[in-house]
């Protein structure tokens, strides 16, 4: 069950959070795995924050199709300023001058380096005409090169003669841009509405032009072709929907009349009409919540995000609920949840064919198992916080239990009910949630029909109100006092989120960062660290027995702080990039068989021996252990027991090693590095260092004022060790021949240290709690 806890904001903490607070968010939920939400807080939509411009909206799919030629063409509300791909198309004019719109965004964004080569080429070039287009490179931005073309310009409210005059030259434009994607061998371009802003062409002829433009282009194109994906990306609702309807119309006709029909359902929905509803759907208003019990298939959903109950084999063939979403997603679907990592036990999975932005996954017991309801209770309620960490705001659940998990319609219905109460009890934004009964199943939609009613007859009038034709007026909410509120999955997570979040917001001006992930920022990251100094704010790196920190300080603790934040943006960013190359080495190292194995952790039981045999260790260390975690990585076990083939080892060690609470996950997903947990001292070597004892972990890693200590239990392949040194990046070699070397050093008695990763193997994850010591 989710558990909850407050930070109140004031003063310039208040002013942190406006100008940072989603991206503050993601870095909770990644850091430790919590749903930050804000209360009484309004977002500042201007601000810079990491490596981009702050995003006013979350990077959402509208539409995808792949073309006869093999180019995938897509639509995406985004922002372009951060969209990764390997060129992004600004609307220049033809001065090359980037002051306003989209140019200056980008140019913000990117740093100087844009605006000064775009100056040397008109100084040697001179203006560029209407229809051509140049390339430059991308200075801090997330892609290779920046395509300028510069479209035609129209009078505001052009009649029809002049948009005809215009639009050779628009389709000029757009044939140029992907000329210069093929001259540069680019694969992936965005591209935005060219000229529909601040250059007048009106909207929908503007979308219309431009994808017969890129159709025509596609329908010449050579199969070996560079290019691969073209993607629409605009920020604003209006161009979206244009440039969806334009690739629906002309490039799906078969999707078109879909598209019309959602547009219609869409438009019914905004105007809050009760009229426009369906006979068979309800709808109530829990907070902030909408609940809709709807007939239909979960399949052609178009929410956020649709959720499917799975075999823990994870067959999409298995099961009702999966076997429609396998037969309209596709195969791709099951090959990548058989890959997939779980996070809170939920594997999330592309949309592939389906309507939806992500797939959630997640398992059941039958009932009668022991837990059953409790399991299918909190798949639920795990399912909601998830959409909402990941800034979804719509999910749609089928009737999770009643088909061959053997519950009853009555006992899902409740079950399902209150755990979407809880979660709008405890979460202040808006979320549309769906339920989702097969049309034919008149006895389950009824059965869900008599829990909503009841649910809402029998709840105070202030939390649950039936939806009206003015919903504002329907529903009334006393304004929040500004405030974090962090939701997680346990009590040490949530502890350990508001102590970093407190211990940020109290700093005095100066803040150190220590993250050995610091060494693998990338020039572009240095570039945007640097912008900093414009604002006061002053860094120092340095390296220092193996720990890379980072200094800031500055004259206004809040800009050092808003800095602290773009830091620990980055280094999110840096680790999830590092967690995701190593799970594909992983899988080449492996084999093929391999992949489909399962990698995930489960909580054991605390009168199970795997506990109580380790409860008495920790104990006489002065620790009380909270929680053990057993670590199930098939992929680490097999390239863990290649090593051992590789050593000649016929046993391992059992060691330990203690690290940051921000690492836990990652150590079960992709096993030990160096990065994670590097030790006081290092005397021994660069490698990656275990104990084997709990007391001698606690020396070797002595961080302070912990409430929660974590230790990762180990098999660790010492092989034929020699002593260390400071400075080893290796095992010394064993004689003359530098190939031919030792397997590990070791230090004092107690102490391993390995210099390849597969030679240890994660077992456990022991959760302990310091005894006498008090939750903060």
């Amino acid at each position: 069950m989710a558990l909850k806890s407050h930070i109140p904001l004031h003063g310039f903490n208040l002013n942190i959070v406006k100008q940072c607070g989603p991206a503050l968010s993601d870095i909770i939920d990644i850091k430790y795995q919590c749903v930050a939400t804000f209360e009484g807080v309004d977002f500042d939509s201007d601000i810079s924050f990491g490596q981009q411009k702050k995003q006013t909206v979350a990077p959402e799919k509208r539409f995808s199709v792949k073309l006869p030629s093999g180019v995938t063409v897509s639509v995406w509300k985004a922002d372009l300023t951060n969209f990764k791909v390997d060129a992004v198309v600004n609307a220049a004019n033809s001065f090359l001058q980037h002051g306003a719109g989209l140019a200056q965004a980008l140019c913000e964004a990117g740093g100087p380096q844009i605006q000064m080569e775009s100056d040397n080429y008109t100084k040697k070039y001179g203006s560029l005409p209407t229809g051509e287009a140049i390339v430059t490179n991308a200075g801090s931005l997330p892609c290779k090169k920046i395509i300028h073309a510069v479209g035609p310009q129209l009078p505001y409210n052009p009649g029809g003669f002049e948009v005809s005059r215009a639009e050779p030259l628009l389709e000029r434009a757009i044939m140029n841009i992907l000329h210069r994607l093929q001259e540069h061998h680019l694969h992936t371009v965005a591209i935005p509405a060219i000229s529909s802003g601040l250059f007048n062409y009106p909207l929908p002829k503007c979308a219309n032009t431009i994808v017969l433009t890129v159709k025509r282009y596609c329908e010449y194109l050579s199969r070996g072709s560079s290019l691969e994906e073209i993607i629409f990306v605009n920020h604003d609702e209006p161009t979206v929907r244009e440039m969806e309807r334009a690739c629906c119309q002309f490039l799906a006709p078969k999707q078109y009349n879909q598209y019309n029909q959602h547009m219609s359902n869409s438009q019914a929905t905004g105007s809050n009409s009760r009229s426009a509803a369906k006979t068979s759907s309800v709808t109530i208003l829990i907070g902030n919540v909408n609940l809709t019990l709807k007939k239909d298939n979960i399949e052609d959903q178009r929410t956020d995000v649709i959720v499917n109950t799975t075999s823990p084999e994870r067959d999409l063939s298995v099961g009702k609920i999966s076997s429609a979403l396998l037969k309209k997603a596709g195969f791709g679907i099951q090959d990548e949840i058989k890959k997939a990592f779980p996070t809170n036990h939920i594997f999330i999975t592309k949309p592939y064919k389906l309507a939806c932005k992500e797939v959630f996954h997640t398992f059941c017991k039958e009932k009668g198992k022991r837990g059953s309801s409790q399991v299918l209770s909190d798949s639920v309620l795990g399912c909601l916080w998830m959409a909402a960490s990941r800034k979804h705001k719509s999910i749609a659940f089928p009737a999770i239990g009643t088909g061959a998990l053997g519950f009853t319609k009555e006992e899902a219905a409740q079950l399902m009910c209150d755990a979407v109460a809880n979660f709008a009890q405890n979460f202040p934004e808006k979320m549309e949630v769906y339920f989702v009964i097969f049309p034919a199943d008149n006895d389950t939609f009824q059965v869900f029909k008599d829990k909503i009613n009841y649910l809402q007859h029998n709840a105070s009038q202030s939390n649950f109100t039936q939806e009206y034709d003015n919903k504002e007026d329907a529903h009334f909410k006393r304004a929040s006092s500004p405030q974090i509120s962090l939701c997680g999955p346990s009590e040490e997570s949530i502890h350990e989120a508001k102590k970093w979040l407190t211990d940020l917001f109290t700093s005095s001006g100066t803040i150190d960062i220590c993250n050995n992930f610091i060494q693998h920022l990338s020039e572009k990251q240095y570039l945007q660290l640097s912008r900093l100094t414009r604002k006061g704010v002053k860094f120092e790196e340095f390296l220092t027995n193996g720990h890379a920190c980072l200094t800031l300080n500055g004259d206004l603790v809040e800009d050092v702080v808003v800095a602290a934040l773009q830091v620990e943006a980055m280094l999110c960013t840096v680790q999830m990039e590092f967690v995701k190359e190593e799970e594909t080495e992983m899988c080449l190292l492996a084999n093929e068989a391999s992949l489909e194995k399962e990698r995930k952790t489960r909580t054991v039981d605390d009168s199970s021996p795997e506990f109580t045999d380790r409860f008495s260790a920790f104990k006489h260390e002065g620790l009380i252990i909270l929680k053990v975690d057993k670590v199930e990585n098939q992929i680490l076990k097999v390239l863990f027991d290649l090593k051992k083939k590789q050593l000649g080892c016929s046993s391992s060690q059992k060691m330990f090693q203690r690290i940051p609470a921000q690492f836990c996950q990652m150590v079960s997903q992709i096993g030990f590095h160096a990065e994670c947990a590097p030790p006081e001292d290092p005397e021994y070597g660069q490698g990656i260092y275990f104990a084997r004892t709990v007391k001698k972990a606690m020396d070797i890693w002595m961080w302070k004022n912990d409430q929660y200590l974590y230790f990762v239990e180990a098999d660790v392949l010492t092989g034929e060790s020699t002593k260390g040194q400071r400075g080893l990046i290796l095992p010394p070699a064993k004689g003359t021949d530098p190939k031919v070397r030792y397997d590990s050093v070791s230090g004092v008695s107690d102490i391993s240290v390995i210099f390849s990763s597969y030679q240890a193997l994660p077992r456990y994850i022991i959760t302990c709690k310091k005894k006498y010591t008090e939750m903060v």
